[in-house]
């Protein structure tokens, strides 16, 4: 389990960044109605729970990722800051919470993950779709993106989520073939891809987004972008690795916006229709302008 004592970091580790890794301050009169109303309606969200760098900018806005499901997961893999241990049982109420925090935001699109939970027959996708079903029902002109697990790769849970109807289903394959067993645990790089290539092919608009700065090569690079794009997947984002915390895979290399802006052409030239690459980039950062490319 991780110890929550390490989520910190030291001011020698920020010093060490790169300028091009500002980060806008956590604070403002919308970042404290958002922080507000999370603890409030005791939601997670993975914007803290994952040690999110946007989420001065994101929460300044007014939005949030909500992460349903609780926020302890089932794996541990080694560039997440998420909790890792055993996970209570889902709360019944929550989507009800959700929806109605997405209601006092006014939000017009939201992003929604959640926790691995290999402990739950079903990987957790009925709550999920409980959660799409009630955000809709009380939020009609809403727009909805889920960042889903890859629920062990069953066809069955991933067709439930689609069934919902949420108009962008994303699934992060996070690195480049090589490094998948290295910083992921349990998941599987073809698997990813699998997961991806079944979203895209029973119609609904498939996402994607990786790391960069863990020891992959260029030509590594490259090919994850052909083999997203080959599974149908219209959306990438890729972005810089940064080390949550003490404990977790230590970043290997900060890439310069130059190479990023590189990659992000190469992967327009590629086919996708929405490409966010750049070092500051999550996958659900500007999520707004995501769900355009449908």
């Amino acid at each position: 389990m991780v110890n929550l004592l390490t989520k910190e970091f030291s001011m020698e580790k920020r010093k060490r960044l790169p300028p091009w890794l500002k980060m806008q301050r956590a604070s403002g009169e919308n970042y404290s109605v958002v922080k507000n109303l999370v603890a409030r309606n005791r939601l997670n969200t993975i914007c803290t729970s994952g040690n999110c760098p946007n989420i001065g900018e994101c929460w300044n806005s007014g939005t949030a990722t909500f992460m349903i499901l609780g926020n302890i997961c089932t794996r541990a893999c080694k560039f997440c800051a998420t909790i890792t241990g055993r996970p209570l049982p889902p709360d019944p109420d929550e989507p009800a919470r959700l929806a109605e925090s997405v209601k006092l935001l006014k939000l017009k699109h939201c992003v929604v993950t959640s926790v691995d939970r290999d402990d739950l027959p079903d990987g957790g996708a009925s709550h999920w779709v409980t959660t799409i079903k009630r955000l809709k029902d009380v939020n009609p002109v809403l727009t909805i993106e889920c960042l889903i697990p890859d629920f062990d790769g069953i066809p069955e849970n991933i067709q439930k989520v689609i069934d919902a109807s949420p108009e962008v289903i994303s699934h992060n394959i996070e690195t480049v073939r090589r490094l998948t067993p290295v910083i992921r645990t349990k998941a599987k790089y073809d698997r990813s891809l699998d997961v991806l290539r079944y979203i895209a092919e029973h119609g609904m608009t498939a996402k994607s987004g990786f790391m960069l700065g863990l020891g992959e090569k260029e030509e590594e690079i490259i090919q994850t972008i052909r083999d997203i794009y080959e599974t149908g997947c219209k959306i990438l984002t890729i972005g810089q690795y940064l080390q949550p915390a003490l404990g977790y895979m230590e970043v290997v290399e900060y890439v310069t916006p130059e190479k990023f802006e590189a990659y992000r052409k190469f992967a327009l030239e590629t086919g996708f229709m929405f490409v966010e690459s750049s070092p500051l980039v999550r996958s659900s950062f500007h999520a707004e302008n995501h769900v355009k490319a449908r």
